[in-house]
């Protein structure tokens, strides 16, 4: 053996660290080959090794385990306490309409408007997971029990109406976030953005009916369906062209802005066709300062502008394409 023992012992702690250089390395390979002394030792050392990192870990686990739950109960107790001090205006208020004999007139509406701030301050103390997720399930079921309660108690019927204008509100703002939540993401997989567009489209449909149900113009439905229908159409369209077809993003971005290009020059003349007055083009002439006249040439000059350079971008897209299948 051309290694001494001792030398190869000194070096085992750094071998099974992978601290020593590749010639130490070679020299400790070598010797453990001829060496039955020291590759017991190596041996030794090696389930040492393991020994030490299985209970290193499971210590490490059960800090962790202790430290969850040390954080759990402090939260749980912070969340009984602002959960307390919410229920100090509900039982004033109780017993103020006890006292007077008024009756449970105004205690059930403090009592679902205090659900919307421990919506938002004890759910997420209270809940382990989701948090996000579940504080704005909350929030959104505790103002729509609060809007219940006034409806009920002012004798209205605006609650529907009211309800899903929110819903509508709420959908735009928070569906990103809860589509890409992560008990929703694993159930939808790729189908986040149409989740987020199908949900807005539906809520804005469910309130549209809802004011037009209450609505004293006869002509409500027809004017929402000419103004809504086109604008839909648009952004479906859009989230066709992005999401569906297999080509490249020149192609998508040429696709894209002739779409707008279309829509932007002939928003208004859908918008009277579908209203049954027949076919109307934006009028074309930049010699006159009429305000329709200019707005009108505007349109076909964005339409021309955008035909351009979807022109543009289609070329670059096809050569590309052509570029990549070669």
């Amino acid at each position: 053996m051309r290694f001494d023992c001792d030398m190869i012992c000194d070096l085992l702690p750094l071998y099974i660290d992978g601290a020593c250089s590749k010639v130490s390395e070679e020299a400790v390979e070598e010797h453990l080959a001829q060496c039955e002394s020291c590759s017991g030792i190596y041996n030794d050392m090696k389930r040492s090794e393991k020994l030490i990192d299985a209970e290193f870990k499971k210590e490490r686990d059960e800090v962790l385990v202790r430290q969850a739950k040390y954080f759990k109960r402090r939260s749980v107790l912070a969340g009984s306490i602002i959960g307390g001090i919410f229920a100090i205006p509900i039982l004033v208020c109780l017993i103020v309409n006890l006292a007077t004999g008024a009756g449970l007139t105004w205690f059930f509406i403090v009592l679902t408007a205090m659900f919307i701030p421990a919506s938002l301050t004890v759910v997420p103390l209270m809940i382990p997971e989701n948090k996000a997720l579940c504080t704005l399930g909350a929030f959104t079921a505790s103002l729509l029990t609060l809007l219940g309660v006034c409806c009920i108690y002012s004798g209205g019927s605006w609650l529907f109406t009211a309800a899903s204008s929110i819903l509508f509100g709420l959908s735009v703002v928070f569906m990103p976030f809860v589509s890409n939540a992560r008990p929703v993401a694993a159930r939808i997989g790729d189908h986040k953005a149409l989740l987020t567009l199908g949900a807005c489209t539906l809520t804005f449909i469910l309130m549209m009916v809802c004011i037009g149900i209450r609505s004293d113009s006869p002509d409500f439905f027809r004017y929402t369906m000419a103004f809504s229908l086109p604008v839909f159409a648009y952004i479906w369209g859009m989230f066709a062209l992005i999401t569906l077809p297999k080509w490249n993003g020149m192609l998508k971005a040429a696709a894209c802005v002739l779409l707008s290009a279309v829509f932007g020059c002939f928003s208004e003349t859908f918008v009277i066709l579908l209203l049954g007055r027949g076919i109307r083009l934006p009028e074309f002439g930049f010699g006159s300062l009429d305000l329709e006249s200019v707005e009108g040439s505007m349109r076909w000059a964005a339409l021309f502008l955008g035909i351009v350079l979807s022109a543009i971008f289609t070329m670059v897209g096809l050569r590309k394409t052509n570029k990549n299948s070669k």
